[in-house]
Formats: C-alpha cells, structure tokens, sequence
C-alpha cells in the first residue's frame, strides 16, 4: 500500500526486537522487495538518538526531501507516528528554521498528531536541547576534520 501511495524511502527508526514483539520480522526485507529505499536506525521506543545518529539521520533525511522523494518516518511498528518519528520529524524542522521555537513546533506537532505527540520527558528535553547539542557536534566535528588535515 506505501508503493501504491509512491512511497521511496522509509526511515525505520525502530528496533529488530519491536519487529519480533509485533510478529512482522521480515518488515525491511518487504519494503526493499517492493523497491522502498530503507534507511534503518533503530532507537529504542520512547528514547531519542545520540546527536551523531541524529544528524545522520536529518542529512538522510533533507537529501531525501530535497529530491522530491515521497518519504516517510516510522517509529513503531504499531504505526502510531508519535513518538521517536515526531521528535526526528521536530529536529528537521528546528534545523531548517532558526526562528521557529522549540515549544512551538512541539504545540505545532501536537495539535496535527494528537496531545500525546512527544511521549517522554527524554524527548521533550532532547528537542529543548537540540540546536546547542547540534552546535556542539558540529564543532566537534569541525574541530576533529581540522586536526586531521594537520
């Protein structure tokens, strides 16, 4: 049904072992059979992931957007769209616009998907967090590239 609506890719964000809970273990194999590019990370449910998974993640991500790929974030198994697929969902959007607040895209995610958008502390924190978390790796990162030219 995801080909037949054009669905490309498919950013699976959880675990094999929710795979296994929701008894669909062969889930990635299916999408690539039906020619959906998969882009795996898994992040435990309700957690969030480390700023470098993250920042993969959202380059991933904007390539894929910046294409015109049809493209979809999917946390859960059960397909409830409201958890760790919101928060990378948040990040996007954090990045892509430095005026945009982090409670407004919170209040902004909610009011589409429902008050229980955004599910755990870990991830309303994580979202707060982002831009100075993302700066820092970015520095990091800088900082690492430059010594290696050295």
């Amino acid at each position: 049904e995801l080909k037949q609506h054009g669905t490309q890719d498919i950013f699976v964000l959880c675990t094999r072992g929710e795979f296994l809970r929701y008894r669909v273990p062969n889930l990635i194999d299916a999408y690539q059979q039906h020619e959906i590019c998969v882009h795996h990370y898994p992040i435990p449910d309700g957690d969030v992931p480390d700023i470098a998974m993250c920042c993969k993640i959202l380059e991933e991500l904007r390539s894929c957007l910046e294409s015109s790929r049809k493209t979809i974030i999917q946390c859960s198994v059960a397909f409830t769209g409201i958890c760790i697929s919101l928060t990378v969902a948040a990040c996007l959007l954090l990045q892509l616009s430095d005026t945009l607040a982090p409670q407004q895209v919170i209040d902004n995610l909610r009011s589409l998907r429902g008050s229980g958008a955004i599910q755990t502390i870990k991830q309303y924190n994580y979202l707060h967090d982002f831009r100075e978390k993302l700066a820092a790796h970015l520095a990091t990162k800088g900082t690492a590239l430059r010594s290696v030219s050295r």
